[in-house]
Protein backbone atom coordinates (compact mmCIF):
# COMPACT_ATOMS: atom_id res chain seq x y z
CA UNK A 1 0.00 0.00 0.00
CA UNK A 2 1.47 3.38 -0.96
CA UNK A 3 1.79 6.21 1.53
CA UNK A 4 -0.95 8.22 -0.18
CA UNK A 5 -3.42 5.35 -0.12
CA UNK A 6 -2.61 4.65 3.52
CA UNK A 7 -3.09 8.33 4.41
CA UNK A 8 -6.43 8.46 2.58
CA UNK A 9 -7.60 5.31 4.39
CA UNK A 10 -6.65 6.71 7.82
CA UNK A 11 -8.16 10.08 7.01
CA UNK A 12 -11.48 8.69 5.83
CA UNK A 13 -11.72 6.24 8.72
CA UNK A 14 -11.00 9.03 11.22
CA UNK A 15 -13.35 11.38 9.40
CA UNK A 16 -16.19 8.86 9.42
CA UNK A 17 -15.65 8.16 13.11
CA UNK A 18 -15.93 11.87 13.97
CA UNK A 19 -18.47 13.00 11.39
CA UNK A 20 -21.73 14.40 12.64
CA UNK A 21 -25.18 14.26 11.07
CA UNK A 22 -26.55 17.39 9.43
CA UNK A 23 -28.89 17.98 12.37
CA UNK A 24 -25.88 18.36 14.70
CA UNK A 25 -24.67 21.40 12.78
CA UNK A 26 -28.14 22.89 12.60
CA UNK A 27 -28.51 22.47 16.38
CA UNK A 28 -25.14 24.17 17.00
CA UNK A 29 -26.14 26.98 14.62
CA UNK A 30 -29.43 27.46 16.50
CA UNK A 31 -27.58 27.62 19.84
CA UNK A 32 -25.14 30.18 18.40
CA UNK A 33 -28.05 32.24 17.08
CA UNK A 34 -29.72 32.16 20.50
CA UNK A 35 -26.51 33.25 22.19
CA UNK A 36 -26.20 36.08 19.67
CA UNK A 37 -29.67 37.29 20.62
CA UNK A 38 -28.78 37.17 24.32
CA UNK A 39 -25.54 39.10 23.72
CA UNK A 40 -27.45 41.80 21.80
CA UNK A 41 -30.30 42.08 24.33
CA UNK A 42 -28.08 41.95 27.44
CA UNK A 43 -26.57 45.46 27.18
CA UNK A 44 -30.03 46.97 26.74
CA UNK A 45 -30.60 46.52 30.50
CA UNK A 46 -27.72 48.98 31.18
CA UNK A 47 -26.31 46.98 34.08
CA UNK A 48 -22.47 46.94 33.89
CA UNK A 49 -22.00 43.38 35.13
CA UNK A 50 -24.73 42.01 32.89
CA UNK A 51 -23.19 43.82 29.92
CA UNK A 52 -19.76 42.33 30.62
CA UNK A 53 -21.14 38.83 31.03
CA UNK A 54 -23.24 39.00 27.90
CA UNK A 55 -20.51 40.63 25.84
CA UNK A 56 -17.42 38.68 26.84
CA UNK A 57 -18.77 35.55 28.51
CA UNK A 58 -21.04 34.63 25.64
CA UNK A 59 -18.34 35.54 23.10
CA UNK A 60 -15.98 33.06 24.75
CA UNK A 61 -18.64 30.34 24.73
CA UNK A 62 -19.47 31.01 21.06
CA UNK A 63 -15.79 30.98 20.07
CA UNK A 64 -15.32 27.64 21.85
CA UNK A 65 -18.37 26.14 20.15
CA UNK A 66 -17.23 27.29 16.70
CA UNK A 67 -13.67 26.01 17.24
CA UNK A 68 -14.88 22.65 18.52
CA UNK A 69 -17.79 21.96 16.20
CA UNK A 70 -17.01 23.73 12.93
CA UNK A 71 -13.21 23.97 12.96
CA UNK A 72 -12.87 20.51 14.57
CA UNK A 73 -10.01 21.66 16.77
CA UNK A 74 -10.64 18.71 19.08
CA UNK A 75 -9.50 16.41 16.25
CA UNK A 76 -6.26 18.33 15.62
CA UNK A 77 -2.92 17.21 16.91
CA UNK A 78 -2.09 18.01 20.51
CA UNK A 79 0.40 20.78 19.68
CA UNK A 80 -2.29 22.76 17.83
CA UNK A 81 -4.30 22.94 21.04
CA UNK A 82 -1.19 24.10 22.91
CA UNK A 83 -0.57 26.79 20.29
CA UNK A 84 -4.14 28.07 20.56
CA UNK A 85 -3.98 28.11 24.37
CA UNK A 86 -0.62 29.93 24.27
CA UNK A 87 -2.10 32.55 21.94
CA UNK A 88 -5.03 33.08 24.30
CA UNK A 89 -2.69 33.49 27.28
CA UNK A 90 -0.61 36.08 25.39
CA UNK A 91 -3.79 37.92 24.38
CA UNK A 92 -4.97 38.06 28.00
CA UNK A 93 -1.52 39.24 29.14
CA UNK A 94 -1.58 41.99 26.52
CA UNK A 95 -5.02 43.10 27.67
CA UNK A 96 -4.01 43.01 31.35
CA UNK A 97 -0.89 45.06 30.58
CA UNK A 98 -2.60 47.75 28.52
CA UNK A 99 -6.04 48.00 30.13
CA UNK A 100 -5.01 50.09 33.16
CA UNK A 101 -3.58 52.81 30.91
CA UNK A 102 -6.25 52.72 28.25
CA UNK A 103 -9.15 52.83 30.69
CA UNK A 104 -7.91 55.96 32.48
CA UNK A 105 -9.64 59.19 31.49
CA UNK A 106 -6.29 61.03 31.33
CA UNK A 107 -2.59 60.32 31.48
CA UNK A 108 0.89 61.64 30.84
CA UNK A 109 1.27 62.99 27.27
CA UNK A 110 -2.19 61.95 26.14
CA UNK A 111 -5.80 62.95 26.57
CA UNK A 112 -9.07 61.26 25.91
CA UNK A 113 -10.38 62.00 22.40
CA UNK A 114 -13.19 64.53 22.13
CA UNK A 115 -15.65 61.98 20.73
CA UNK A 116 -15.21 59.85 23.86
CA UNK A 117 -15.84 62.87 26.06
CA UNK A 118 -18.98 63.65 24.06
CA UNK A 119 -20.20 60.08 24.57
CA UNK A 120 -19.58 60.31 28.31
CA UNK A 121 -21.47 63.62 28.46
CA UNK A 122 -24.39 62.16 26.50
CA UNK A 123 -24.70 59.26 28.93
CA UNK A 124 -25.07 61.62 31.92
CA UNK A 125 -28.76 62.08 32.75
CA UNK A 126 -29.80 65.69 32.51
CA UNK A 127 -31.97 67.31 35.13
CA UNK A 128 -35.58 67.52 34.03
CA UNK A 129 -36.87 71.12 33.95
CA UNK A 130 -39.71 71.71 36.33
CA UNK A 131 -42.99 72.93 34.92
CA UNK A 132 -44.73 75.74 36.71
Amino acid sequence: MSDDAQYEHVYTAEHEAHSHPQSHYVRIWAILLGLLCVSVIGPMFRHPLLTLVTAFGIAIVKAYMVAKNFMHIDMARRYVTYLVMTMLVFMLLFFAGTAPDVMKPEGTNWEKPSWMQANAAAEQPEAMPEHE
